[in-house]
């Protein structure tokens, strides 16, 4: 059972009490909503209810990146991206002659994550901008199908850097080396990146709620609004400064990274907004039963994990 669970992990107070605090603020949100609904049937908690419920989904599975073992916590996280690509590539209409180029893209997800395991960062960084970039155009051209072939090519690119290469820098935090004086290591990175996206997400909805009355992308998003954008932005950096211990930055490099989180996790939700909209679907599955797909509830986590990683790699390591 050691091999498998890792029980240091009660032992290190800083990961412990962030994952309290998570799932107290769970707990708390989730019997909130719940009254509400009772006490005021009109009030309209369903976007509300169904961010608690994608927070109860990405604690889990941080948990169990921090608790079990990491081999299964890279597959854990990886099969995370296999859904989201999946979700993502069947509403995008590829040509039939491109199955051959979506198989080897689907293959390059467990090859992405195992360079990530055995912490090889130069073929990481540049195995799916790179390697896929120039091959899958290569396997689509040898089908003899040029009708619609740069839309394939290019979607299929973006796909796999969005959902796979973006999505993938989770995993590599936990295979970060440790820092002299820091104890969390990538454990704490990773709870650090998801509670910071997370929270951001609800703080710029709840600020929206309450304040919002400028819109804006009104085209795109027309919930979205500066007012929830800025008390966002504040309220998540602020959260961030806090939550610093989980990280081997200063606290003036916190508060920055925070603030980019912010400004990345805004930008993820808006252009995942702009391809629903241009596909025409509310959702991009149905992976969570009346709440949508994976994507739409790790959106933001596909720009603010590179956004994150790089800035900590390059500040700390």
């Amino acid at each position: 059972m050691e091999k498998i669970l890792r029980f240091d992990f009660i032992e290190n107070k800083d990961l412990l009490t962030v994952v309290i605090i998570i799932f107290s603020i769970l707990i708390f949100a989730t019997l909130l909503f719940f009254v509400i609904g009772k006490l005021k049937p009109q009030a309209k908690l369903d976007e509300l209810k169904a961010r608690t419920k994608s927070w109860w989904i990405m604690a889990a599975l941080v948990l169990g990146a921090t608790l079990i073992n990491s081999t299964i916590s890279y597959i854990a996280i990886a099969l995370l991206s296999f859904v989201a690509f999946r979700e993502l590539y069947s509403v995008l209409g590829f040509r039939d002659s491109d199955r051959r180029a979506i198989f080897w893209a689907y293959v390059s997800i467990p090859i992405q994550y195992y360079l990530a395991y055995i912490e090889w960062y130069g073929a990481f960084i540049i195995f799916i901008p790179i390697v896929m970039f120039l091959f899958l155009p290569l396997r689509m051209v040898l089908k003899g199908n040029t009708v619609g072939i740069i839309k394939s090519m290019s979607s299929l690119q973006w796909i796999l850097m969005l959902t796979v290469f973006g999505l993938s820098h989770m995993a590599y935090l936990l295979s970060l080396p440790d820092v002299d004086g820091f104890s969390s290591g990538g454990r704490g990175l990773l709870l650090f990146l998801v509670f910071l996206t997370e929270i951001n997400d609800v703080m710029q909805f709840t600020w929206g709620k309450l304040f919002g009355e400028h819109k804006i992308v009104p085209k795109v998003s027309p919930n979205k609004t500066w007012e929830g954008f800025v008390g966002g932005i504040i309220s998540t950096t602020i959260i961030g400064y806090f939550l610093g211990f989980l990280t081997p930055l200063t606290d003036l490099q916190v508060v920055f990274v925070s603030f980019i989180l912010a400004v990345s996790g805004f930008c993820g939700d808006i252009v995942m907004s702009s391809v629903k909209r241009d596909i025409g679907v509310k959702d991009m599955g149905t992976s969570i039963p009346g709440h949508g797909g994976i994507l739409d509830r790790i959106d933001s986590l596909a720009y603010t994990a590179p956004a994150f990683f790089h800035l900590v790699y390059y500040i700390a390591y």
